[in-house]
């Protein structure tokens, strides 16, 4: 039973967690989260190292992606998931499963629509220590300064890929991005659609093996556009119009 969450709960949300060459720590990811819920849907990459195996002989339910990017299973997961939350965890191991029930319980309550986990709140054994980490953490802070003057806010960050919420503004969002800049599109347009947003502290640590797949020198760029695509467009503008609940 999820600590701080009834029986009954466990029912209402779905943990997800994309995966591109996890294949290391995705089975302990898996069995972490099934203690969670009986939920748990793995969008597979495609990976070459034999992740969607894994996942599923962990007891996950495995949808093969063809072609890669952690947005494009973000937005195929918005399909695929029938409960009422969805709960995005990466497949690193770099996120603390059991603070799960920390980001569904608002929502559950009433309070939120959107609940996002918070490293810089709750600490982080990865961002710190090198110049691209130091850069990383830069750009998140740059980004997340405007989304706060934007829309008169006080997030402390906008790139957690680890947050719960409701299905049904993750469909009303209008998603758009295929990498991981899609984090700082559904921040922004939640935002954008006045929708309900929270932060909780959660530690992130580093990731159980290999090194981050993301390379800034690649992708600062698209950060910096769809930032930009995001933020100046104009509130309550979404897939469906604006947000009510």
């Amino acid at each position: 039973m999820p600590q701080g969450l009834p029986p009954s709960s466990q029912d209402r949300f779905t943990i997800v967690i994309p995966a591109r060459n996890e294949a290391l720590s995705i089975g302990a990811i898996v069995a972490a989260c099934l203690r969670q819920t009986p939920h748990v849907l793995v969008i597979d990459g495609p990976s070459v190292d034999g992740t969607a195996a894994v996942a599923a002989k962990a007891g996950a339910r495995v949808v093969s992606q063809h072609l890669p990017g952690k947005g494009l299973a973000i937005r195929e997961a918005a399909l695929l998931v029938t409960t009422e939350i969805v709960v995005f965890i990466d497949a690193d191991g770099s996120h603390v499963v059991e603070d799960i029930p920390a980001l569904v319980a608002p929502i559950l309550a009433g309070e939120a629509d959107h609940v996002q986990a918070s490293r810089l709140i709750g600490g982080s054994s990865e961002l710190h220590g090198s110049f691209n980490e130091f850069f990383r953490l830069a750009g998140s802070a740059f980004i997340t300064a405007c989304i706060n003057w934007r829309f008169g806010t006080c997030l402390s960050e906008s790139q957690n890929g680890f947050r719960a919420i409701r299905l049904e503004l993750l469909r009303h969002l209008g998603l758009r991005e295929r990498g991981t800049t899609i984090e700082q599109e559904m921040v922004i347009k939640t935002l954008r659609l006045g929708a309900r947003l929270l932060e909780v502290p959660s530690h992130e640590h580093k990731r159980l093996h290999g090194s981050s797949h993301i390379r800034l020198r690649r992708v600062w760029f698209r950060y910096l556009y769809s930032f930009l695509k995001n933020l100046l467009a104009p509130r309550g503008v979404g897939s469906g119009g604006g947000w009510s609940r």
